[in-house]
């Protein structure tokens, strides 16, 4: 047995949270930090058009996405992949990050460094960061699912190791004070971490060696069990748009204003990288419910194609609606097509 003083297997951070709570906010937060440490990057998309790839900042690290489908279960073998040509690589990182999507079972993610004996030689899970909206997360934990359906942002909370108390800004002490003792009910020895934007210190969730596998094993017998299964609410879905052309501001915040005051409860996130007319920089747009912040970002670069991509993820999305409410905000008729 290698002593953890002498454990030289590359330390795995696996961050998870539910949707908008502020994961791609935290990742930023790693990338750009003064740490030292070259890290290797794995995102998860629950929609079938990429958008974090533009959320993430700038950086020397990099980023391997896999979209359309959730990394727990549809996608877990692109997961394996990717982890096995990391470590095939002769420019090895001192660390790996995964960012899963917002609907992930986190235990399934973790039983990956256990059940692969290649990966578990030389990878080391090293802590499940749950990152939680102080805002919404209480109305996602109420939430009653149908039979045989987990409720993700409980499991999120029950396997994590650390959880980061996001935008706690937005809300009273007293609904903070709440939020914690909910998420010590669900998982009494998790560290907690009261966070604005996930300014947390990040020697509090990195290299930090806080996943034990027996205590997990003493909590969940069946954590190991290959056969068990993931299943997500199915009313929960994902509409992508991606078309050619250029947005008109006036439009797109009448028809955003519209969107999020009468479905806000069923949108559980939204975001998206837009061409508004007049302007050379990218327009980044996020949503969370009904709160939603868009800003210019980096430049549109030479060449480059200009387009619209928007990812919706809630309940009982109409993707005809959707597609034409976006269509009608568009300066002239797009040469793309909605996905």
């Amino acid at each position: 047995m290698t002593s953890p003083e002498h454990d030289e297997r590359i330390p795995v951070t696996v961050l998870t949270g539910f949707l908008g709570s502020g994961k791609t906010t935290l990742l930023n937060r790693i990338l750009t930090e003064q740490h030292g440490r070259r890290i290797a990057v794995i995102e998860n998309e629950f929609g079938e058009v990429g958008v974090d790839d533009a959320l993430v900042l700038n950086a020397e690290e990099e980023v391997f996405e896999m979209n359309n489908g959730c990394i727990c279960c549809t996608v877990r073998g692109d997961l394996i992949r990717i982890l096995g040509a990391l470590l095939r690589r002769k420019d090895r990182f001192d660390a790996i990050l995964i960012e899963t999507t917002g609907l992930a079972d986190p235990a399934p993610v973790a039983q990956t460094f256990f059940m692969d004996d290649t990966l578990r030689a030389q990878l080391r899970l090293d802590a499940i960061v749950t990152v939680v909206d102080a805002k919404h997360v209480l109305g996602h934990l109420d939430e009653v699912k149908p039979d045989g359906v987990e409720n993700e942002a409980v499991e999120q909370i029950a396997f994590a190791d650390r959880v980061v108390l996001n935008k706690r800004d937005l809300v009273a002490a007293e609904q903070v004070d709440r939020v914690t003792r909910r998420i010590r009910a669900i998982n009494g020895s998790v560290a907690v971490l009261p966070a604005v934007r996930c300014d947390v210190d990040l020697a509090e969730i990195l290299d930090v060696r806080a996943f034990d596998l027996d205590q997990v094993l003493a909590a969940e017998p069946e954590f190991l069990d290959p056969d068990s299964e993931h299943q997500h609410d199915q009313t929960v879905t994902s509409v992508g748009i991606d078309v050619d052309g250029s947005v008109e501001i006036p439009k797109l915040n009448e028809w955003l204003g519209e969107l999020l005051s009468t479905r806000g409860p069923d949108l559980f996130r939204s975001k998206g990288v837009l061409h508004l007319a007049g302007t050379e920089q990218r327009y980044v747009f996020q949503g969370v419910h009904m709160l939603h912040d868009g800003e210019l970002g980096a430049p549109w670069r030479e060449g480059e194609s200009r387009r619209n991509r928007m990812v919706f993820i809630g309940r009982n999305l109409d993707r005809a609606e959707l597609e034409a409410g976006f269509r009608a905000c568009m300066a002239s008729e797009p040469a793309g097509v909605g996905r």
